[in-house]
């Protein structure tokens, strides 16, 4: 039997949206963000069991947030770390104590501030991660590229066709994910698929949704509550509410 867990991770302050509420928190629609995103994955066929990871300072102000809005849906509150990394490794300690030894544990990790997650989207992650091992949502790059040259000295360009934008979910067997977080901390490793990759495993990606956006600067969540607005007037699936 597969048992589902998603580590959702809250970390962020907020510094790049200009305010003193953590992004997390910010309303969207009449809800804070991170209950969209909540919401979203227990409305997935899956519906897995939820770990919300948060840094301490604001666990509070989370269940505030949770009796204003009767917020019941289940999850597992974490202590986070300092860093994404050091998040995702408190979540599957989490996980590794109640399930760490059952077969077939997928475990899927996900931005907190990713609330328009579509949950076929999040089905298909779970589907792809128990045939193949792991998979991570991307979306083909479309707009021209460029990179830097390692020396500095200027940039070249590159096949856009060649480059995928990474996304949230990332989905992985719970072995293969429990020994990726044994490693040291990596600052080059910016998700969840380089840190497994890192130990040799080839990354799997699923195609994932424009509308998977995430909130970071203030015109995102200007572009959130028109996407949600347009879910509710029926032009496009009420994933979100």
């Amino acid at each position: 039997m597969t048992i589902h867990y998603a580590i959702i991770v809250a970390g962020g302050t907020g510094s790049r949206m200009g305010s003193d509420v953590p992004k997390q928190f910010m309303l969207l629609n009449g809800l804070p963000v991170m209950m969209h995103t909540l919401l979203a994955f227990q409305r997935s066929k899956c519906a897995p069991h939820l770990v919300l990871v948060l840094h301490p300072s604001m666990q509070e102000q989370w269940r505030l947030l949770c009796n204003a809005h009767h917020f019941q849906v289940p999850h597992k509150l974490v202590v986070g770390g300092e860093s994404r990394f050091e998040s995702v490794r408190s979540g599957l300690e989490e996980i590794r104590l109640t399930d760490g030894q059952a077969p077939g544990v997928l475990i899927a990790v996900h931005d907190a501030v990713r609330p328009l997650i579509n949950p076929d989207l999040i089905d298909l992650s779970y589907a792809e991660a128990a045939r193949s091992g792991n998979a991570a949502l991307a979306v083909p790059s479309s707009n021209s590229v460029r990179i830097e040259q390692l020396d500095g000295a200027g940039t070249f360009s590159y096949p856009r066709e060649k480059v995928y934008l990474m996304q949230t979910p990332q989905t992985f067997r719970a072995a293969d994910l429990f020994h990726a977080y044994e490693q040291p901390e990596d600052n080059t490793c910016t998700d969840d698929a380089s840190v497994v990759e890192k130990t040799g495993i080839p990354i799997t990606l699923v195609p994932g949704d424009t509308c998977n956006i995430k909130i970071t600067f203030p015109d995102d969540l200007l572009v959130a509550e028109r996407l949600l607005t347009s879910r509710r007037s029926g032009s496009s699936p009420d994933y979100a509410q």
